[in-house]
């Protein structure tokens, strides 16, 4: 029995696609990250507000980066 090949969950064509949402998604995240810290005062800030909203940049633009380099046709 020939070993099956290894092929990607998302098809290929979505790569940009996925890319330019989930990097946008992103950057809206990381905006809305630093309005937040500009504008709260240091008594009314929540450490897990801020976390979680680091948190889910941080996923979104690593996996928009990911996207982008597989589109590009850089295989990470």
């Amino acid at each position: 029995m020939a070993p099956k090949p290894i092929t990607s969950p998302v098809p290929d064509a979505w790569y940009p696609t996925l890319s330019v949402f989930m990097l946008a998604i992103g950057l809206v995240v990381t905006a809305s990250f630093f309005i937040y810290e500009a504008t709260s005062s240091r008594r009314t800030r929540s450490l897990t507000k801020e976390l979680i909203t680091g948190a889910v940049a941080s996923v979104f633009l690593g996996f928009g980066s990911l996207f982008l380099l597989l589109a590009s046709g850089v295989y990470v």
